[in-house]
């Protein structure tokens, strides 16, 4: 637990560093919010929620690629996959919360006609499933231009794509849509137990690739294994 702590520290401190990525993030659901306001005030709880997974996928992509020389030093000292992928994923889940609360806030004071715990939800689950989706695409994709650009891809077809769709259920953010239509639109609970289900399924599978392409990456060099 203490080598998980360390990692988790180290890459809060990382990210601290990055100020200006920081700001940006913060800001960019805003404007998503900001975005559909004024005509769509339902669409604009969907769009702060995918902006959220954007900037927080985003985040863990670039703080993945940040850490790759670091990890080879813990390595030498011992340190374990575990103890390097859960280490700097719970780190991300804080600063995620963390991103997380003020839109909430905003959501509760500014729209006080939906469902608020089930919007809480939908903040936690994407929280919950950015984070190692990020990772994911980091450890696929080295190259953060390239991880960006996956990225926006994939929440630009989960704006686009008609939620009802075989597709539309295979994207990472699925569950949103359906926990929100459930939240704005005050229907049954199906909504919530179909978008339930999707985002814990999707948040395991994520984090068991993660732990996985760890893993086979550090084992790729002979010269760190330990017997």
């Amino acid at each position: 637990m203490t080598r998980v702590l360390t990692v988790a520290e180290m890459t809060l401190r990382e990210t601290a560093r990055r100020r200006g990525v920081l700001v940006i993030l913060l800001l960019f659901p805003l404007c998503f919010y900001l975005a559909r306001r004024g005509d769509h005030a339902g669409q604009s709880i969907r769009f702060v929620c995918l902006g959220l997974g954007w900037a927080l996928s985003t985040a863990a992509l670039f703080a993945g690629n940040a850490n790759r020389g670091l990890e080879t030093r813990l390595r030498l000292t011992g340190y374990r996959p575990v103890h390097l992928w859960s280490g700097r994923m719970a780190a991300l889940w804080v600063v995620g919360v963390l991103l997380s609360v003020p839109y909430f806030l905003l959501v509760l004071i500014d729209q006080p006609q939906v469902r608020h715990g089930a919007i809480a939800l939908i903040m936690l689950i994407m929280v919950l499933v950015a984070v190692p989706f990020g990772l994911a695409v980091s450890a696929v994709l080295p190259r953060e231009l390239e991880g960006t650009l996956v990225l926006l891809t994939i929440v630009g077809l989960q704006m686009v794509m008609d939620p009802s769709s075989p597709a539309a259920r295979a994207l990472p953010f699925w569950f949103s849509r359906e926990i929100a239509t459930y939240a704005i639109d005050h229907t049954d609970s199906g909504y919530l137990d179909r978008g339930l289900l999707h985002g814990v399924v999707v948040a395991m599978v994520l984090v068991a690739l993660v732990a996985l392409a760890t893993g086979v990456r550090l084992r790729r060099r002979p010269h760190l294994r330990f017997g």
